[in-house]
């Protein structure tokens, strides 16, 4: 059906920047809307950022103004570009897209989850 590539994670510094990346491929009519989320150990999920195909953006209130979402919709790809990184964005970062697959129907489709560290 779908597939979610994500790269861009690593170990930065405070103060640092980082871009991640999610790509999607596979049977897909359109894409709605994409987003990242991010989970701290021992903490829940939460949206970090969300861009609709309109691309109208929201963002947590902890990153605004840090951190940007973008996306191409010819590679079917969407970017999280982080700026100013502080110790609290240390989390796993994942991927969402919201895509309409060949039958119509709306599909969630998470990537695997790529690992944002940052030191102080």
């Amino acid at each position: 059906q779908v597939q979610l590539v994500e790269s861009g994670g690593g170990l930065v510094q405070a103060g640092g920047s980082l871009r991640l990346s999610c790509a999607a491929s596979g049977s897909i009519f359109s894409i709605n809307a994409m987003g990242w989320y991010r989970q701290a150990p021992g903490k829940q999920r939460e949206l970090v950022a969300a861009i609709t195909s309109s691309r109208s953006t929201n963002y947590a209130t902890s990153v605004k103004g840090r951190f940007t979402i973008s996306r191409d919709n010819a590679k079917k790809t969407v970017y999280l570009q982080m700026n100013s990184l502080k110790p609290e964005d240390t989390a796993v970062y994942y991927c969402n897209v919201n895509a309409k697959i060949l039958s119509l129907v709306d599909v969630d489709y998470w990537g695997q989850g790529t690992q944002v560290t940052v030191s102080s």
